[in-house]
């Protein structure tokens, strides 16, 4: 497979004014009828690709949660696999964002990071910074791809560790700041901050620069569309990848799934433009 760069991909989306990044987070139990094939990861795959085929032309990113396809076992992880494939047949300019939130010791993540780049050929991962930087290493050695570090997550008790006071200012604060400097000497470092919480979003934004911010929480789990691309818009009006889920691949589960995915992704596409 050719190289891809993540933040090369991302700027070109970025540049067409496309800011919104699809989450495959294909739960088999919710997947409609009319996607249904013999066996478990052939129907993962299938309601997938139909997803990717609807909304290609409109999203910035497409970003599957492992965890829909790690309890699957042999079939979710081949499913996984072939879905990022199908990505990058069919929408090569799309990156892939693997959700995975992966964090150990330095030498456990050289695996992780195989498993995720060499294995899965994602072009980007989410990984706890609780190892610190050195744990890291194994990520951040990979310049083309982009390494996202969880920074103030979207559900509601994320504040019990995120909030604690450091130094004087709130952890999350703290480690944008870790991330925006000396872990970002090779440039491909990014964070993830929830919609839910847009004030804290609007800080980090402050912290990070132009870095780009990976926003999961708009749709299902309440995140403000608006307030969100107010907080987040870096300063050339850009550095977002507003990512929805649930809200957006199971938004019918008729034999026209993939048909209102796409209606619900223009309709968020529009609101992200109109809100710039």
């Amino acid at each position: 497979m050719a190289e891809r760069n993540f933040r090369q991909l991302l700027e070109v989306q970025w540049e067409q004014g496309k800011f919104l990044c699809v989450g495959l987070d294909s739960d088999y139990e919710k997947i409609p009828e009319a996607a249904r094939q013999a066996g478990v990861g052939e129907t993962i795959l299938a309601f997938n690709r139909a997803i990717v085929d609807a909304t290609k032309d409109i999203v910035c990113a497409y970003k599957p949660n492992s965890a829909f396809y790690e309890s699957h076992g042999d079939e979710g992880w081949k499913a996984l696999r072939a879905t990022i494939q199908y990505i990058n047949e069919a929408a090569p300019e799309v990156p892939v964002i693997l959700d995975a939130k992966r964090a150990d010791i330095g030498n456990t993540n050289n695996g992780y990071a195989a498993s995720a780049f060499d294995h899965l050929h994602a072009d980007a991962i989410t990984v706890h910074p609780y190892f610190g930087s050195d744990a890291l290493t194994s990520f951040f050695e990979r310049t083309e791809k982009g390494i996202i570090i969880l920074c103030r997550s979207s559900n509601p008790g994320s504040g019990e560790i995120q909030n604690l006071i450091v130094e004087g200012e709130p952890l999350y604060k703290v480690i944008a700041r870790m991330v925006a400097g000396p872990w970002n000497t090779l440039g491909n470092c990014s964070v993830m901050v929830g919609a839910t919480h847009s004030e804290d979003l609007a800080e980090v934004r402050k912290i990070v620069g132009d870095m780009p911010i990976l926003i999961p929480g708009v749709g299902t789990q309440g995140g403000d569309l608006e307030k969100t691309v107010a907080a987040a818009k870096d300063s050339r009006g850009r550095g977002m990848i507003i990512s929805v889920s649930r809200a957006v691949i199971f938004a019918s589960d008729g034999a026209d799934f993939a048909e209102k995915a796409r209606e619900k992704v223009t309709v968020l596409h529009g609101a992200i433009t109109k809100a710039l």
